[in-house]
């Protein structure tokens, strides 16, 4: 197959566009909100009635994330190395992009009477978006050439963040001004968010899947699927332990990864609880740190390109360290603004060059969904123990800070990793284009 396609790589960066509203409307912003106010009771408590089960709501939002989360990190080991062996890559993404952007739509009809509903679907749109994902990522070796990994990688994150801040700015219009689109149901806004993120989702893609290659390898499957999956995730698996630059960039990936998820999933909540910022202050972080995070993601392409992709994810995490450190001592809004700031500089970069970093290191194979099943394994267990530990801390301190302080070390443990590995493959590029 002809690598460096430009439509073929603008239909894998569109893919980008097309997700990331999920992440920032259900799991940021719009969903976690309306969750509290339809979950609160008039005396201020939060149980509800979950499949028969009383439990308090936000309890069950983290048990419900994580239980998503685990759930694919479960299954997609086996999953990637079934569409690595029959080379139906496309088909499981197809599958996955369809299941989390529909249970998207289905949340359309979340109040309190289709609770216990409503948050399965919840779960399955989390799944949908986790699973598609990795089946994604794993094209990136195939539709390009290594010197191109860092800027297409940087391409379709910033594409993400574009788009997944116009749907966030035009579902606060319609939350904050619902009278304008003559709305006059409070709950109707909202759930109308979720409802155009579904077909945003849903209808973006359909432009990948037009041009992203059916079968690159032109693979032939025979016999039983499973049994010859399995196959291929212990061929892979190893080979993983004959590849000693990859292992260790797994460990950093997951220690410095924990810190920088659980600090995304956990920024509204800490200037809401400790800072006590309104609502529209806490949507402005989140839209500063989309926009900030735009260039971040070229600039650390630019970056890596100098001085080489380990180097630059250590300058990353030097700079979450400090971030970390940092929101411990920060007691004013205005500060938490100028944190964001540098929160949305290093989250860009670092998230579009882990990626293209562990495509570099990746041996020459045909089963690249069957290692990115590792990698979003690291991702996903990462940010379910992240979240324990800051949970616990907090729970034990009584602050959020403390957590924080917590989250340092792991960025500290993933920069000590980062430090020992040597590929000749994450060395600066001669030329970068």
């Amino acid at each position: 197959m002809e690598k460096n396609n430009p439509k073929v790589a603008r239909a894998w960066c569109m893919y980008d566009w097309a997700n990331s509203v999920y992440s920032l409307v259900i799991t940021t912003a719009i969903f976690p909100i309306y969750y509290v106010a339809i979950t609160t009771q008039a005396n201020g408590t939060d149980w509800v009635n979950f499949l028969g089960w009383q439990v308090s709501a936000s309890v069950l939002y983290k048990y419900a994330l994580t239980g998503a989360f685990l759930a694919i990190a479960l299954v997609s080991p086996i999953l990637t190395a079934i569409a690595d062996y029959g080379g139906n890559k496309k088909a499981f993404m197809r599958f996955f992009c369809y299941m989390g952007s529909f249970a998207c739509m289905g949340l359309y009809f979340f109040e309190l009477q289709t609770f216990s509903v409503s948050v399965l679907l919840f779960m399955v749109a989390a799944i949908g978006y986790s699973g598609s994902i990795v089946f994604y990522n794993a094209y990136l070796p195939e539709i390009a050439t290594e010197d191109q990994f860092d800027k297409l990688s940087a391409r379709g994150f910033s594409l993400g963040y574009i788009g997944s801040m116009l749907l966030l700015i035009f579902s606060l219009a319609l939350v904050l001004t619902p009278a304008t689109f003559g709305i006059s149901d409070k709950s109707m806004a909202p759930r109308l968010s979720f409802l155009f993120t579904g077909l945003w989702w849903f209808g973006f893609a359909h432009y990948t899947f037009a041009y992203l290659p059916q079968n690159p390898y032109h693979k032939k499957a025979e016999g039983n699927y499973l049994f010859n999956g399995f196959k291929e995730l212990r061929h892979v698996w190893n080979q993983l332990q004959a590849l000693p630059a990859l292992k260790r960039f797994l460990l950093a990936f997951f220690f410095y990864n924990m810190g920088v998820q659980t600090v995304m999933y956990v920024a509204s909540l800490f200037g809401s609880k400790e800072l006590h910022l309104p609502d529209d202050a806490l949507i402005i972080v989140l839209l500063i740190i989309q926009g900030v995070a735009i260039g971040g993601a070229y600039g650390f392409a630019w970056l890596s390109a100098r001085m080489g992709n380990i180097r630059a994810l250590m300058v990353a995490v030097l700079v979450w360290v400090g971030i970390s450190i940092a929101a411990y001592f920060i007691t004013t809004g205005n500060q938490y603004y100028m944190l964001a700031f540098v929160v949305g500089a290093v989250m860009g970069g670092i998230q579009a060059l882990s990626r293209s970093t562990y495509s570099k290191l990746l041996p020459k194979t045909t089963d690249h969904a069957s290692f990115f099943s590792f990698y979003d394994i690291c991702d996903k267990v990462g940010l379910a123990l992240g979240s324990l530990a800051f949970g616990i801390t907090e729970q034990w301190f009584g602050s959020m800070r403390n957590s924080v302080l917590v989250l340092s070390v792991f960025f500290v443990f993933g920069l000590i990793v980062l430090a020992t590995i040597r590929s000749k493959k994450t060395e600066p590029q001669p030329h970068f284009a």
